[in-house]
């Protein structure tokens, strides 16, 4: 029978079998190229990265500074496979290449480019400033170079000895501030009920949901602890440009008038001020790193590795015989329950990886780094135990506080044998709250009720379209504030204090490192390798290697990311397109989850701080 005489029904259910047909082999096609893409990744990715003698190497951060990837292993590999990857860039790997490259022959000079650096806490360029300083005694030059230098590019490009910009480019220095919105006004108008629980006078994390502006008590401590870090940030700045800090300040109070007297040219504003040596076009400043270094054939750019790369390269060589190990855990991120991919602290994830470096007979001491504003008290509490159950294990625990280590994160931390923090970690904020919002009242004005029975009076009390009974309100405010009691003796207990002088310090008011130094929140000032040799030090052992304790991968997980990884260095393209960040509004949407998510604390009780500020 030919075609045209064929029913319409068949020749239609002929054409759907050749659509879902077609479908198929593509389908199966995509399966088949993934696949062999991964196979030829999996075999370039065992390429060997070699460092040659008189090269460069770079320090370009891209994206955040953070102490570990966030995500899974997997979904990040698959995410870069596609083009998707959000950039960071690792402490741990800009540390170990910058002072590697110290004592290495092969490295003639230490190269910073922060144009791609989105930002980072003022305490990791700090320690990164450190490195730079340790990498310098060497005698090895330092350039920095960069289109444009916001506050925190700039602290870190101000370590080097000559440091360039962009004729077209501006220097940017504005100080520290802390605004928030502040929602009363419109929570009213929307007639929502907010019921805030806490205990403390300056926590102030749920300030915005009761208040139209910032409380007093808020404004004092936030200016307090913001002064503290500035004044490290303008002395930073100072002592690497060998200027007077009055100088940077000024720099920034008449920045208007300094612009016009340069003919509001900004570039030449900051070479008058002192803040840089010399603007040059990116190919000047290449052509002067090639007089250097040499030249790259196939890139025409000067000879160069990335910190990333040599990082890498180092790892490889390095033979370490000591059987010894002081296992590094990172605490990163908001705290809740269950198991959390890096970047979130798990109750049960982090605690699982504590007890992992416990039971290692190899590991002699743990250093504990945190970099959290804190969040669910009642995870925070689980991992606090883990600690406490480390150390009667009798092996040393040590914190290691980054840029934030507040509220939860100080609960995480106050278990240990010794605490180092920066001069500008924000810490403290011993206090707790418990929110809940309800809509009886929105609900009225659009005609909707809810009513009904209940077994006792408690039943349904947290329906959020009935109004809070207050004797359910009361049976909050005292949990919360036994949840203080206990936070704040606990601080006493661990911390050789008082608890009358806890409370003196606690009341939810955060501090900077160095003022949490003074009032004994802090044992020393001191970045990550002062913490892992302290807990060498405790733990009496000499030679030993640094661990970082990180959840396993499975064979076929560890294949998936080495493959794709390769597969992506094979191709040398994207696919898909690159995404720079994460919008606030998921952002936004992952601040939420910690409250209302399914690992939310199941009290409803947090010991949180919105009060990490950037360099930039």
């Amino acid at each position: 029978m030919s075609e045209t005489n064929r029913s319409f029904p068949g020749r239609f259910l002929r054409g759907i079998g050749k659509f879902l047909n077609g479908i198929r082999i593509l389908v199966l096609n995509l399966v088949f190229f993934f696949l062999l893409f991964l196979v030829a990744g999996l075999f370039l990715s065992e390429h060997h990265i070699s460092v040659d003698d008189g090269i460069a190497l770079v320090i370009d951060p891209q994206g955040q500074i953070v102490e570990q990837y966030a995500g899974e292993p997997v979904e990040r590999a698959i995410q870069k496979a596609m083009g998707n990857e959000e950039p960071q860039a690792r402490m741990r790997d800009l540390l170990l290449s910058i002072d590697s490259a110290a004592g290495d022959d092969r490295i003639k000079a230490l190269v910073i480019d922060t144009d791609r650096m989105q930002g980072a806490g003022l305490s990791q360029l700090q320690e990164l400033a450190g490195a730079i300083g340790r990498f310098k005694k060497s005698g090895k030059p330092v350039y920095a170079y960069g289109d444009f230098f916001e506050q925190g590019q700039y602290y870190l490009a101000a370590q080097a000895d000559h440091v360039e910009m962009h004729p077209e480019g501006l220097l940017f220095l504005e100080g520290l501030s802390r605004y928030r919105t502040y929602m009363k006004d419109g929570l009213d108008k929307l007639a929502v009920d907010v019921h805030l629980f806490r205990v403390g006078k300056y926590k102030s994390a749920a300030e915005p949901y009761i208040r139209n502006d910032m409380s007093e008590p808020a404004k004092q401590a936030n200016l307090a602890w913001m002064g503290d870090l500035w004044d490290s940030y303008v002395e930073g700045v100072a002592e690497a440009r060998k200027m007077d800090p009055v100088l940077v300040r000024d720099y920034i109070d008449r920045y208007g008038e300094r612009l016009a007297s340069a003919d509001d040219d900004s570039g030449r504003a900051a070479v008058e001020a002192g803040l840089v040596d010399r603007l040059s076009n990116r190919d000047e400043f290449r052509k002067e790193l090639v007089d250097l270094v040499g030249e790259d054939e196939d890139s025409h750019s000067f000879r160069q590795i990335d910190f990333k790369d040599y990082a890498s390269a180092v790892r490889t060589a390095r033979i370490n015989t000591s059987a010894d190990k002081v296992a590094v855990i990172v605490a990163e991120g908001a705290i809740v329950g269950g198991k959390q991919p890096p970047g979130t602290i798990g109750s049960e994830s982090t605690a699982e990886l504590i007890r992992d470096a416990r039971f290692d007979k190899n590991v002699k001491a743990v250093v504990f780094r945190v970099d959290s504003g804190g969040g669910s008290a009642f995870a925070s509490e689980v991992i606090r135990r883990e600690l406490e159950l480390t150390r009667a294990a009798g092996k040393p625990v040590v914190v290691s506080m980054s840029s934030v280590a507040a509220s939860g994160g100080y609960w995480i931390s106050m278990t240990s044998d010794r605490i180092y923090a920066e001069p500008t970690t924000i810490t403290g904020s011993i206090g707790v709250f418990g929110m809940f919002l309800n809509f009886p009242r929105t609900l009225d004005k659009i005609g909707v009720h809810v009513d009904g029975v209940g077994t006792t009076d408690l039943a349904g009390a947290f329906n959020p379209g009935r109004p809070l009974d207050p004797k359910v309100g009361d049976i909050v405010q005292r949990l919360v504030e036994k949840t203080y009691d206990d936070f704040v003796h606990r601080v006493a207990e661990n911390r050789g204090l008082k608890p009358e002088r806890v409370k003196e310090i606690a009341q939810g008011r955060v501090w900077s490192g160095k003022a949490a130094h003074e009032l004994g929140l802090v044992d020393q000032l001191g970045g990550l390798d002062e913490a892992v040799a302290g807990a060498a030090e405790l733990a009496g052992v000499k030679q030993y290697s640094v661990d970082y304790v990180e959840k396993e991968l499975s064979p076929f997980e560890r294949w998936l990311v080495e493959s794709t990884t390769g597969a992506v260095a094979w191709t040398g393209v994207d696919i898909g397109s690159r995404m720079q960040g994460l919008s606030w509004l998921t952002r936004v949407a992952r601040t939420l989850s910690l409250f209302t998510g399914p690992d939310a604390d199941p009290h409803g009780i947090y010991s949180y701080c919105f009060c990490r500020v950037p360099a930039d």
